[in-house]
């Protein structure tokens, strides 16, 4: 423990040495940054103030947005705020908070998109059952669980990757504190723990990953039965847009945390990092808004501007 307390700060990843680079990374994630705000802000804005948006779907994209604004907040400002002042480093607790946060939202993330996957089977497979099943109170207990979950994934790869001691250096090669990059840092046969708890992590991801396919499997089968040629499409642009995002998360994250630690350079694991925690968040606005008429008429309502029906 001696060695731990010694570490009061780590260095995060330097983009460039180059003063001009170090400000164009500075412009590139600020706009990448406030257009995720943005456009998530949007989406939770026009759903509360229309009241035809207010069924379990939207709420479930409701609790989306809100993560996708805590998820990118907790990586790049960080990030920003050092490429702005010429500094690499983060301090000990600043680096506890982005390692809870980043768990405790992607964690969330990734509950919520398998309650989101039962909510359309029941809405397609289902239709008849779907009022009754999917109520006010059930929608609220399944989003509460997806938060809770996350905070308890979040608390226990947190306490376990900072229980450990750091005593080889305190460089981070990501842009931010990730566990897979800590982990290089350890002294110890202690990380092992946290180590068993990735995989246990993968475990489940990987149950959960199982139910959303074999709910979509109902869902492409009852869909292809649907006579009407408009029904198919609805129900299709309702549920690639969830594919799209969840295999996004689920392949990048299980190649950061389940690949030996030093198979790959520094700069792939940069890249696999933005996909899985900047992506996303920026994506999420641009698939359900603009693959749903819903969506795009109640923001037009919002802001007046003229937005294309058609994709």
């Amino acid at each position: 423990m001696s060695n731990q307390t010694t570490v009061t700060e780590f260095l995060l990843w330097e983009f460039s040495k180059v003063r001009e680079l170090q400000i164009l990374h500075f412009v590139v994630f600020l706009v990448v940054y406030l257009a995720a705000l943005m456009g998530n802000l949007l989406i939770i804005t026009a759903m509360a103030l229309d009241r035809h948006l207010h069924t379990p779907m939207y709420f479930f994209l409701i609790n989306l947005s809100i993560i996708d604004i805590g998820l990118i907040s907790a990586t790049l400002p960080k990030s920003m705020a050092n490429s702005l002042m010429n500094t690499r480093s983060i301090s000990y607790a600043g680096c506890i908070a982005q390692v809870f946060f980043l768990f405790f939202l992607v964690g969330a993330d990734f509950f919520l998109l398998t309650v989101m996957a039962y909510d359309r089977y029941v809405a397609i497979c289902q239709p008849l059952h779907y009022e009754r099943v999917m109520n006010r109170g059930v929608c609220v207990q399944m989003a509460a669980g997806a938060w809770a979950s996350g905070f308890v994934y979040a608390a226990l790869h947190t306490g376990n990757t900072f229980a450990v001691s750091f005593c080889k250096g305190n460089t981070v090669d990501q842009f931010f504190c990730d566990i897979p990059q800590l982990l290089k840092l350890t002294c110890s046969d202690s990380y092992l723990t946290e180590m068993g708890i990735i995989l246990f992590s993968a475990g489940l991801v990987l149950c959960c990953f199982v139910f959303i396919t074999v709910s979509y499997v109902q869902i492409i089968s009852t869909v292809l039965r649907i006579p009407s040629e408009q029904g198919r499409h609805k129900a299709f642009s309702t549920c690639l847009p969830h594919l799209t995002v969840l295999s996004l998360l689920v392949c990048t994250g299980c190649f950061a945390y389940l690949k030996p630690i030093s198979s790959t350079t520094s700069q792939l694991d940069l890249v696999v990092a933005i996909f899985y925690s900047v992506v996303p968040p920026v994506m999420n606005p641009i698939i359900y808004s603009m693959r749903n008429k819903e969506i795009k008429t109640s923001l037009w309502k919002l802001t007046g501007w003229w937005l294309p029906t058609k994709i």
